[in-house]
């Protein structure tokens, strides 16, 4: 798979209302899970206890946080897209996000984007990418939403 290369605001043009790009499939392991669980602070037993999982999970097992999911949207990005010409780049915000569907420990997931809007924004583009997050294994969408982001192009 290329990256979309950008350089400027007119590289965005031709893209808008268009898929962008499919990112490769990557591993929520129990490890991954584990260690997210120790950054946030959040070791909710759903997550870490395998064995409690086992017996009292609706899935049978342990899931992943869905802001796991959600913060692997940048490494995801980054394989779809190459933005040069860069002075900075910034996150604006998060829109009309929906997790549709637990990630199980082990499972991949990927990651669909389409440029929805842009705007020009005297030297600052803002961009709005609609995001699907599914899993390989069953085919559906974990997580959908909306992501800004705000490119200054030197």
């Amino acid at each position: 798979m290329s990256k979309v290369k950008i350089n400027s605001y007119e590289d965005f043009l031709p893209y808008v209302g268009q898929e962008l790009g499919v990112s490769d499939y990557v591993e929520l392991s129990q490890e991954r899970i584990n260690l997210f669980a120790d950054a946030t602070i959040d070791h909710q037993w759903i997550h870490v206890d395998t064995e409690r999982a086992k017996q009292e999970s609706p899935f049978g097992q342990t899931i992943a946080h869905g802001y796991l999911t959600l913060s692997m949207l940048p490494y995801l990005w980054d394989q779809i897209i190459e933005v040069g010409n860069l002075e900075r780049m910034m996150n604006y915000g998060m829109d009309r996000m929906k997790f549709a569907q637990p990630v199980l420990s082990g499972q991949h997931i990927c990651m669909k984007t389409k440029l929805e809007e842009i705007a020009n924004l005297r030297g600052a583009v803002k961009t709005t990418i609609k995001f699907t997050i599914e899993i390989q294994e069953t085919g559906k969408k974990a997580l959908e939403g909306l992501a800004t982001f705000v490119y200054y192009f030197k």
